[in-house]
């Protein structure tokens, strides 16, 4: 495996990000969304995951590849909806990355087990799709919660943080609970996840 192929195929997945038509503003600045996150991802996988293997690394950028593809209202409202679109994500996201790992040079089974860690098969046993899991769960409470945590503050609906905490926690990896307990989050945010906890 080398470092170029690699990197080749970080930027190939980070060209598709960068035609997200959905912007976040970063430092005052719009920027596509995806490519934003692409990049949250694997700054949150290097600094606490530094020796994470190649396939990792990958399906780590490219866990929201080209996300905007689908929309969640091509499909029925409710939870069983919601659960269709995220399984369709998983295995759009996870084809999209084999054919760019394959066109790069990688093997089949390589571009399979990344595609097996996009589509989040065996979280408990899989370590790397467990640390996937853990991954984008410290995204969230690191870049997200916040606007997320007020959305529904708005609605005076703390009882759906709380439970959405949970969920995420309930995910979450024994070391990916010490992370997200060492994170030093705004004193309404670091509220809201002791409530969930408790």
């Amino acid at each position: 495996m080398t470092l170029e192929k690699l990197n080749n195929t970080l930027a190939a997945i980070d060209n598709i990000n960068n035609q997200d038509p959905n912007t976040i503003n970063v430092n005052g600045e719009n920027q596509p969304k995806e490519l934003v996150y692409g990049q949250q991802m694997t700054d949150c996988l290097t600094q606490y995951w530094p020796d994470a293997n190649e396939l990792l690394q990958i399906a780590v950028r490219a866990q929201h590849i080209k996300r905007w593809q689908l929309k969640r209202s091509e499909f029925a409202e409710g939870k069983a909806g919601y659960y269709q679109w995220r399984i369709a994500q998983g295995k759009f996201h996870a084809e999209l990355t084999a054919s760019i790992m394959l066109e790069q040079g990688y093997s089949t089974e390589e571009s399979e087990k990344c595609a097996s860690i996009l589509r989040k098969e065996n979280l408990k046993s899989n370590p790397d799709t467990q640390t996937l899991e853990d991954v984008a769960c410290l995204v969230f409470l690191m870049h997200y919660f916040n606007d997320f945590a007020a959305q529904y503050t708005e609605q005076d609906n703390e009882a759906k943080i709380i439970r959405i905490v949970q969920l995420t926690w309930g995910k979450m990896s024994e070391r990916g609970h010490e992370i997200a307990l060492s994170l030093t989050l705004p004193d309404h945010l670091a509220a809201l996840v002791g409530k969930a906890l408790a």
